[in-house]
């Protein structure tokens, strides 16, 4: 059940930040923003693991900066992967997962529902 709440919060991060971003970052409708959450908590489990335990000597060089452009690149395989949802460019994919991070932040907290 807390895996539905978290998919559903981050598809509403998404559509805020989509209609933040609105040139720049289109999704279709709710129903991609949903796959887009379901695919972002898929690559998040599988592949960030593998990214970050490469990247290890670059983030520790960067100070942990370089956790920013990891989760770019993931939005950007999520782009890739589901048909109505497209990104711009780098800045605008960076941008718009600092701006769901914050959102689905602040909407989990309010929902006070669990990390673990």
């Amino acid at each position: 059940m807390k895996f539905i709440i978290k998919v559903l919060v981050t598809a509403l991060a998404v559509m805020a930040a989509a209609y933040m971003l609105d040139p720049h970052v289109q999704v279709e409708s709710f129903w991609i923003s949903i796959i887009v959450a379901f695919v972002l908590a898929l690559l998040n489990a599988f592949v960030r693991p593998l990214l970050l335990i490469i990247s290890i000597p670059v983030t520790i060089l960067t100070l942990g900066l370089f956790i920013f452009v990891i989760n770019a690149v993931i939005i950007y395989i999520a782009a890739y992967f589901v048909d109505g949802f497209k990104v711009d460019g780098f800045w605008w994919t960076l941008l718009f997962s600092i701006i769901v991070s914050f959102v689905s932040s602040l909407l989990n907290s309010l929902l006070k529902t669990d990390t673990q």
